[in-house]
């Protein structure tokens, strides 16, 4: 198993350190570094600065949004920066969700999965570098009745093959996901719960396609606290307020991912008083009612002994890329952190 670190959202108060963070990671044999966006930072921006400042690392999308970016124009950016990191770009691709979709972009958040599976058909094809021509339900190209005709991309990619990732949550999407896309960006993955609420989907889409699990990055993100194990409960709880955000404000009632999820892995009533509690802007409220167990299965906590116990329960249950979200509220501390997980890696004997 090897190890990635996820940087979040360029703009959240830590810039001058994130690139101090992956350098670390670069220098400590951490196999990819990760860049998020929302509606703040785009991370295409971010990946081609670190790329610049590291040497053998890595750098990926986590996620590049797909109502942001026509998808010739991603098989473009895709290509670029494979170009000038020499071939250490990962895609990572996802549909984000109602809000920011039709709120920021002004996209109908609507067909996600045949949205997703064009958009990927187009970004490959684009990248072979064949002339462009696609015939979709969401996109035709060129248009017809027009000027435009069919071009292919002058950019040469430094690798034939860049690695594509979905960033998946639901049970259809993750099936889609194994057979379309050659690694699955997970959010909130517990070793205990990961096979059911995640892989047996993915592994029905490798089927559905002919493929085996071999060469399919799965590639879950897990905030990452070290201590002592007698303070478990209180690292926990300094991520009360992110599992509750995601819980109980990511998205409306109704289309809430994250909410789904917990309610998959045996949350039911906490996930709904967690949704109440945030929806009506008890936020306090909310973060109190997430459950200790929900945050210490989705989080690694303690000391390396224990972080390594768990990154041995994820090997195990499938994981192969594990991406690290490491706390603290200093540089050094967050480079601690970084040091710790390595060590807890070659501790379980996965390095």
């Amino acid at each position: 198993m090897q190890l990635g670190i996820n940087l979040g959202y360029w703009g959240a108060g830590m810039d001058g350190d994130n690139l101090a963070v992956a350098q670390e990671a670069d220098r400590l044999g951490y196999a990819v570094c990760w860049a998020a966006e929302a509606y703040g930072s785009d991370a295409a921006t971010v990946l081609s600065w670190v790329a610049a400042k590291t040497e053998r690392i890595d750098v990926g999308s986590a996620i590049f949004q797909i109502p942001a970016r026509q998808p010739a124009m991603t098989a473009m950016t895709a290509a670029t920066l494979d170009s000038l990191s020499g071939g250490r770009f990962r895609l990572g691709l996802g549909v984000s969700g109602p809000q920011v979709s039709e709120g920021w972009y002004g996209v109908k958040f609507d067909k996600p999965l045949s949205r997703t599976r064009e958009y990927v058909e187009i970004v490959r094809k684009a990248m072979t570098r064949e002339r462009l021509s696609y015939e979709g339900e969401h996109w035709t190209l060129p248009l017809p009745g027009g000027p435009g005709k069919p071009i292919k991309l002058t950019v040469h990619p430094e690798r034939e093959h860049i690695p594509l990732y979905i960033a998946a949550i639901g049970p259809k999407n993750l099936e889609q996901t194994g057979e379309i896309a050659d690694g699955a960006l997970l959010i909130f993955p517990s070793a205990e719960h990961i096979e059911d609420t995640a892989l047996r989907h993915i592994r029905a889409g490798r089927e559905k396609a002919g493929k085996t699990m071999e060469g399919f990055d799965v590639c879950p993100t897990l905030p990452l606290a070290v201590g002592d194990d007698k303070d478990v409960e209180k690292l926990a709880d300094t991520f009360r307020p992110y599992t509750a955000l995601y819980v109980g404000g990511m998205g409306s009632r109704k289309q809430n991912f994250y909410n789904q999820l917990a309610r998959r892995m045996g949350y039911e009533e906490a996930a709904a008083e967690v949704q109440d509690k945030y929806l009506a802007g008890d936020k306090q409220g909310a973060a109190a009612a997430i459950p200790h167990d929900l945050i210490d299965g989705t989080t690694l906590l303690g000391s390396v002994e224990r972080i390594a116990d768990r990154m041995k329960a994820y090997a195990a249950a499938g994981v192969t890329t594990l991406t690290l979200a490491p706390a603290g509220f200093t540089l050094d501390e967050r480079l601690a952190s970084l040091r710790a997980g390595s060590r807890a890696l070659e501790l379980a004997g996965l390095a």
